[in-house]
């Protein structure tokens, strides 16, 4: 059981999907601490500023958050994307990709695990990518948000006994400031990638918020090591992009 006072640490926080589940566990009267690269006079919870691709700034970040709230639950939310086709990967680029998705969340997980195992209660819950599945001209960004999958299946079954629950929401296609910016509407692999929606929409981040909210809560106790894709469908889809 989660104790009545604690907080939740959303990386990557202001905006889009952060932002959204922020929102969502404050509207739930829940605690929330956030971290983000920039200021955001209207951020309405703490808010923790750091550059988390730097290696020594995220340490800081984290021990900062750690000591000031008393945290037992974290949303893996911070990535990162730079779409390369195969031939065309640079050292710079997968170095980036793989930091900032794959590195951040461990040292994130490892900085609130000493709290969780002393309160025998934890949530952690990874944001990946349907992308995971495989994306043409993506393929760092994809092997990021696979690995993610497997940080979240291990990391469940090292620590279920523990009363620590580690699951992963692997959005589609999400109506973002990021999304935009990565996938110009106007190229053939955007249109593409929008065309293989069954639902023929793209999601919004308050619905990624309400899967990331489902494993946040008590209603998901005896879940873990779950990947949920909340993706209209693209993950089933025969039309792969």
């Amino acid at each position: 059981m989660m104790p009545a006072t604690s907080f939740t640490l959303v990386t990557g926080a202001t905006k889009g999907i952060g932002r959204a589940i922020t929102e969502k566990l404050l509207a739930q009267g829940e605690n929330v601490v956030g971290i983000a690269r920039r200021a955001d006079p209207g951020f309405p919870a703490p808010l923790l500023l750091a550059d988390l691709a730097d290696h020594a700034a995220r340490k800081q970040v984290l021990a900062q958050a750690m000591a000031s709230y008393p945290v037992l639950r974290l949303v893996n939310n911070a990535g990162f994307n730079r779409m390369q086709p195969l031939g065309e990967i640079t050292a710079d680029a997968y170095d980036e990709v793989l930091n900032l998705n794959l590195g951040v969340t461990i040292d994130a997980t490892q900085a609130v695990l000493p709290a969780m195992r002393a309160a025998g209660f934890g949530r952690i819950v990874n944001i990946s990518s349907r992308s995971l599945l495989g994306r043409m001209g993506g393929s760092m960004y994809s092997a990021a948000k696979a690995g993610l999958v497997g940080l979240t299946r291990s990391w469940a079954l090292e620590l279920a006994a523990q009363g620590i629950t580690v699951n992963c929401v692997a959005p589609g296609p999400v109506a973002t400031e990021m999304f935009a910016h990565n996938n110009p509407p106007h190229l053939p692999r955007t249109q593409a990638m929008l065309a293989a929606i069954p639902m023929a929409r793209m999601g919004t981040p308050e619905e990624i918020a309400g899967a990331v909210g489902y494993f946040l809560s008590a209603g998901a106790s005896f879940t873990t090591g779950q990947t949920l894709f909340v993706c209209g469908g693209a993950s089933i889809s025969q039309s792969q992009y």
